[in-house]
């Protein structure tokens, strides 16, 4: 087997006795890195600092790693300027925070079904006063009683 030595260095090809005298000596394990290479190529290190270091990186990798999560915010075709202001700056901080927003806009009974271009305003209107920080990924699409629009941060 090929041995790597705890330094980096080749050791040469070896016997797996004197691998494993080699490693005694130094106080390491022998580890096989690359068991499909022709010959089988070994190193000497501390098993358990590397899976200690191994386990760091993974964690440090899930700790900067970002979910991106939906959040919804409902409206009604009645639902009042002020209360829709309120909306838009609650749709804001979700979308500083790198998250997708869903604005569903409901309709009830037939004649608000009627009045669906209004819809389409409120939530154009809306859209329009979040495009410096949100990119429209869904444009609103009507499925049913409500009509639906997806916002994505910048």
């Amino acid at each position: 087997m090929r041995l790597i030595t705890q330094d980096g260095e080749q050791a040469g090809v070896v016997v797996l006795s004197q691998a494993i005298e080699r490693a005694r000596e130094a106080g390491m394990d022998l580890v096989e890195v690359a068991s499909d290479a022709d010959p089988p190529v070994c190193k000497l290190m501390d098993y358990g600092k590397f899976k200690y270091r191994q386990k760091k990186k993974v964690h440090q990798g899930r700790a900067k790693h970002h979910v991106t999560r939906i959040k919804e915010i409902r409206l009604k075709l009645k639902t009042d300027q002020h209360d829709i202001d309120i909306k838009r700056e609650r749709a804001r901080k979700f979308l500083e925070k790198k998250h997708k927003v869903l604005i569903t806009m409901f309709f009830r009974g037939h004649l608000e079904m009627k009045h669906s271009d209004l819809g389409i305003a409120i939530l154009s209107q809306f859209a329009s006063d979040l495009e410096d920080i949100a990119k429209v990924e869904k444009l609103p699409a009507a499925e049913g009683r409500r009509m639906q629009m997806i916002l994505a941060p910048k």
